[in-house]
């Protein structure tokens, strides 16, 4: 992708350099640590700069070309895997996912919990491959003071296994659903188990699939489950928030990208720079073509994106998640219905997605526009991403 003038493409020089003041003073005032930002228009790169620190204990600068994990932007690059099968004929969305997966044709919901334990009937009906792109299948993340389904997921590690997807996906049936299938929408494990579906029908690893299909074409050299050792100078620290509004460094499990590892989690496992999500981003807004190869058909990018619920359906997450306001489920992506509700800057149809350390993408169609942000806090604030598409959007004069 080439850099472009600003004015080439429909943005004030002047006011895109609010920019980089703005990100500059969301380090200085503890935020996150060191940022990367790109903005590119009509296939033009318009803004890409760095700013702080990659490790404040060591002193190294931000550059663009750090390497960030990119946690749950993992999800779109596991959606576009799964249409890409779609597209062979290999199954329709609302196939039950036992079709491929046979250990879930036992799995059942909960039902209650009472003094003797976990109560669980029969599902009403199978859950889909539509229900795992959009979070309604019922598998949650564990989370050990959550729901009493959360409680047994993070009891038995669901979300923290390091084990092959075959012998993980077996285990996780095993365990009720949060609730009935397509009746609610649960964050949760729903891309992990994609991605050993992804591996049933190919007949190859997940990561091996992406490799193939999607990181090889488009050039996303930087981009997968590990990074070469090579390459470990340029992986971001990762720091989390003190009391104080302050940053120390991490402790969460599992930040260490630097061997292999048996499981290739396809709701957050990848690592990748900026650069190499600005192609995937462009594949996206050209309609699944980047330098002459296509990765996906321009009507299946317009099934994926379009949002799957109606409006008294939205918001579809609670009112504790306000940067999801005015958004639809789309399949692998949240899509803008209501701009007025968003409270941000934007165009109907722009779809996007986020990630557990403060990454943040967003594609807008109608305006030929992306933007991406990428900074390593867990957990991760999400005024950052807000703040930088406010500033994306002033800049537009045309």
């Amino acid at each position: 992708m080439q850099h472009v003038a600003p004015e080439t493409v429909g943005f004030s020089a002047t006011r895109l350099g609010r920019v980089d003041p703005a990100m500059r003073r969301l380090v200085d005032q503890g935020t996150m640590a060191g940022v990367v930002t790109l903005i590119a228009r009509q296939g033009g790169i318009v803004h890409f700069q760095s700013h702080g620190m990659r490790d404040r204990e060591t002193g190294t600068p931000m550059q663009p070309d750090a390497i960030f994990r990119i946690y749950s932007m993992t999800k779109p690059v596991t959606a576009v895997a799964t249409m890409a099968l779609l597209e062979e004929g290999h199954f329709l969305l609302d196939d039950p996912v036992s079709d491929f997966i046979p250990a879930f044709a036992q799995t059942k919901v909960f039902a209650r919990e009472t003094a003797r334990g976990v109560e669980v009937v029969e599902p009403e009906r199978p859950i889909t491959i539509r229900h795992l792109l959009m979070h309604t299948s019922g598998l949650p993340y564990g989370n050990p003071n959550g729901t009493p389904v959360q409680q047994i997921y993070a009891r038995e590690q669901v979300s923290g296994a390091d084990e092959t997807l075959e012998t993980w996906v077996d285990r996780v049936a095993r365990f009720p659903l949060a609730h009935q299938p397509g009746a609610a929408w649960t964050y949760g494990i729903s891309h992990d188990v994609l991605g050993r579906l992804i591996e049933v029908v190919s007949g190859m690893r997940f990561d091996a699939f992406l490799q193939e299909r999607i990181f090889e074409p488009l050039g996303m050299v930087d981009t997968g489950f590990v990074v070469p050792s090579e390459n470990l100078a340029r992986l971001a620290t990762v720091y989390s928030p003190t009391e104080s509004g302050g940053l120390h460094l991490s402790e969460s499990p599992g930040l260490d990208r630097s061997g292999s590892r048996a499981f290739l989690a396809g709701g957050g496992g990848l690592v990748s720079t900026a650069a190499d999500y600005a192609r995937f981003c462009q594949m996206l807004l050209n309609g699944g073509t980047l330098g002459g190869t296509r990765v996906l058909g321009i009507k299946t990018i317009e099934l994926m994106t379009a949002t799957q619920m109606s409006r008294d359906q939205i918001p579809f997450v609670p009112p504790t998640w306000p940067f999801r306001h005015g958004y639809g489920m789309a399949l692998g992506v949240r899509t803008l219905v209501d701009v007025a509700q968003s409270g941000i800057p934007g165009t109907a149809g722009t779809y996007t997605w986020q990630g557990a350390a403060g990454t943040d993408f967003w594609i807008d169609p109608a305006e030929e526009l992306f933007g991406i942000l990428l900074i390593q806090v867990l957990p991760g604030p999400h005024r950052p991403g807000e703040v930088f598409r406010v500033l994306t959007y002033q800049a537009l004069d045309d």
